[in-house]
């Protein structure tokens, strides 16, 4: 009973103490200690870590080092300036020859400030091909944001503790570029011993100058006048360059050369563009890498101290000139001892070009400009070959590479303000004048409004429209009218009067986009696709009024077109309807070694002409120069090969006109395929006159191999030898 009894004590006790507490409790407010602020308890979440790494990585994958600088911890940035920052990664890339950098997150490992995550990161390379390396990012919490602990090891993990890469390159030789197989591949471009050849002029001896000059000319294939002409301004103890030979040539003519006390020579090796710079436009010329491009070349695994092409083919072929670096890539310690090799490649022997230039025809026909101001281009009208392309003036490749070239002698190329730099074939854009009828003619006969027979009373000036009278070209030359001529005769004629006419008619018939159309089918206001730079041109595709489409027609009003372009019609016309795209690349490769390009044609297109159009005009360019009223008939008298063509005079508001010549050979000879020719001379006045004879040359020299010089051009007095103004 006892026992019960305090067990039931017990139990009122307690009782009693929980009932105390419940009576007494009170509202916590009021028994607050007054000024507190209320108790608050929260709990945050971690940044996540793979985000942080991603982003920085991906700053990294662009290459955008500011921002990637602005991600790291202040303990990184407060030992690493954004300079240094900067540079170890430029540094690294250029070693790694670096194209491009991607990366893979492996793993992470977090704890409450710091982080830690793996990653896997890929460099393509230039010359070494994929680098991969698995390596760690440290991050630490700064104010809720993930900072990364940079140290070089995040790059390679080669890299820590001070380490660094050193790549040791082999250069090989740059390859050659060569004429044509046509004329069995002479280098145009070659790595040579040479000799520059100079001349004082204080110390020539007047009674044996005569002879020494004609020596000098001999020796470079020149005339006498241009030898003199090199030396006449020069002070007596200055001395001035004549040229560059090779060793082979100088050796030839050293014994009697050096009986001249004013001759002096100057050996050099290098880049050597042989002949004074034959097709100098289409070679181009190398230099060495401007420093602005310098860690692109470097990235590229060039070691920065290479010429590179800078122009031409030099700069479109640099892929196969420059051939394959080697490399060896090591890792070194801060002392500079080798701890490993991370990778080697061997070096690739460089390719060759081999042009479609015929080097002996380019030379003739760049000595046949004298100091004419324009361009020629010879293709072979049915594959699209480039046999010779001619801007002249032109000038000598050697001049950026011989040492023996001062800067002053580089300014007279640069800063000449006939821009010899310039390659009107296929940059220069001209209008293509009376040339342009062909297009007229084919959307005449295309929309069929007109046929080949077609006549019209072609007086001297033109009043079909009101408010404007119309001059043809007879009246400047004091001709009466052409009279009623067809179709094809206004082409032989070159009648503006029946080209206004034909322009003036398909507008009123609804043709208002005829003209363009075909000169777009041509090709013309599009560039050719030739491996060096040219220029689109112009054509207004939909002519705004029928003034503007009269202009039009005659290859006036905003009409711009290439020489290079011309060649490509004409030689469709030609050959029947084929446009083929323009090229200077017969193959490429090691002699003797399967080619890595051999050149097959490349049609552009067919043109949607009928074939009874593509005839007509065909007929009408052979009347051009066959018929006794053909505007270019007086240069072709006798003249033995089948010919096609038509004469352009192009108003040019700047001064005098623009001759023009574009025609095509039909002689279907095997041993020499049928060319094409577009010819332009800069405020030379007639097509016929002055572009004409060049054309009659080009055709000459061509099926002769060299042997026929198709006799004078207006401005010499022999072939090759430009008139010399007599002194007043």
């Amino acid at each position: 009973m006892k026992f019960f009894n305090k067990i039931l004590f017990v139990f009122l006790a307690v009782v009693l103490a929980l009932s105390a507490c419940n009576g007494n409790k009170t509202d916590p407010a009021a028994t607050q200690t007054p000024g507190l602020p209320d108790p608050v308890i929260s709990i945050g979440s971690v940044p996540d870590v793979e985000q942080a790494a991603k982003a920085y990585l991906d700053l990294w994958k662009a290459e955008d080092y500011g921002a990637m600088y602005n991600q790291l911890s202040q303990l990184t940035r407060d030992a690493l300036s954004p300079e240094d920052f900067e540079k170890s990664h430029r540094n690294t890339a250029i070693k790694l020859t670096m194209q491009g950098m991607d990366y893979t997150l492996l793993s992470k490992m977090v704890n409450p400030t710091n982080a830690q995550v793996s990653y896997e990161i890929r460099y393509t390379t230039a010359l070494m091909g994929e680098i991969s390396r698995n390596t760690i990012m440290n991050l630490t919490l700064e104010n809720d944001i993930w900072r990364v602990q940079w140290e070089a090891g995040m790059m390679l993990p080669e890299l820590a503790g001070g380490n660094y890469l050193e790549l040791v390159i082999e250069v090989p030789a740059r390859g050659n570029i060569y004429s044509s197989d046509a004329s069995d591949n002479y280098p145009l471009v070659s790595f040579e011993d040479a000799v520059t050849v100079m001349i004082t002029p204080g110390k020539i001896n007047p009674d044996s100058e005569g002879k020494m000059v004609s020596l000098l000319a001999e020796m470079f294939d020149r005339s006498e006048a241009s030898i003199y002409a090199e030396y006449e301004n020069t002070a007596d103890y200055q001395y001035s360059i004549i040229g560059d030979v090779t060793r082979e040539t100088a050796g030839k003519y050293y014994d009697r050369l050096s009986r001249y006390d004013a001759i002096s020579f100057s050996d050099f090796r290098s880049r050597f563009y042989h002949d004074g710079g034959i097709a100098p436009h289409v070679t181009g010329f190398v230099l060495t890498v401007p420093a602005e491009e310098l860690e692109k070349y470097q990235r590229l695994g060039y070691t920065g101290e290479e010429k590179i092409g800078a122009s031409g083919l030099e700069a479109w072929g640099e892929q196969y000139l420059a051939g394959k670096h080697g490399a060896d890539l090591y890792v070194k310690d801060p002392q500079g001892q080798v701890l490993t090799k991370i990778a080697s490649v061997p070096a690739q022997p460089a390719q060759s070009i081999y042009s479609t230039i015929n080097s002996a025809y380019q030379y003739r026909l760049q000595q046949s400009f004298g100091d004419k101001i324009g361009a020629i281009v010879v293709m072979e009208r049915d594959t699209g070959k480039v046999i010779a392309m001619v801007s002249n003036p032109g000038y000598d490749p050697n001049v950026f590479i011989s040492p023996n070239y001062t800067a002053y002698s580089i300014a007279e190329v640069t800063q000449n303000p006939l821009n010899p730099m310039y390659n009107r074939a296929s940059q220069g854009v001209y209008p293509p004048g009376s040339v342009f009828k062909i297009v007229t003619m084919a959307a005449a006969l295309e929309t069929g409004v007109f046929q080949p027979t077609s006549s019209y009373y072609c007086d001297n000036y033109w009043r079909e429209m009101d408010g404007w009278v119309g001059e043809d070209w007879t009246v400047s030359h004091g001709f009466g009218p052409s009279g009623q001529l067809t179709l094809q005769q206004g082409l032989m004629r070159s009648s503006n009067p029946w080209f206004w006419h034909i322009a003036f008619s398909l507008w009123n018939e609804g043709y208002r986009t005829s003209i363009p159309d075909e000169g777009i089918e041509f090709g013309l206001g599009k560039t050719t696709g030739i491996e060096i730079p040219d220029f689109a041109g112009s054509i207004n595709p939909a002519p705004a009024s029928v003034s503007e489409y009269v202009q039009m027609a005659i290859g006036q009003s905003t009409l711009q077109v290439s020489p290079l372009q011309v060649a490509a019609f004409v030689a469709a016309i030609g050959n029947g309807g084929t446009l083929y795209q323009p090229t200077l690349i017969e193959r490429i490769g090691l002699m003797g070694q399967e080619p890595v390009f051999t050149f097959e044609p490349i049609v552009v297109r067919e043109l949607s002409l009928q074939p009874s159009t593509i005839e007509a005009i065909q007929e009408a360019m052979v009347m051009v120069v066959r018929n006794p009223d053909g505007t270019a008939q007086f240069n072709f008298k006798n003249f033995p090969y089948k010919i096609a063509g038509k004469t352009g005079t192009a108003e040019n508001p700047l001064g005098k006109s623009h001759a023009w010549f574009g025609g095509y050979t039909w002689e279907n000879d095997p041993e020499h395929p049928d060319i094409a020719v577009a010819i332009i001379l800069e405020n030379a006045g007639e097509g016929s006159e002055m572009a004409a004879p060049l054309f009659r040359r080009a055709v000459a020299l061509y099926f002769s191999d060299g042997k026929n010089a198709g006799g004078t051009m207006p401005w010499e007095e022999s072939p090759y030898v430009p008139i010399v103004p007599k002194e007043e």
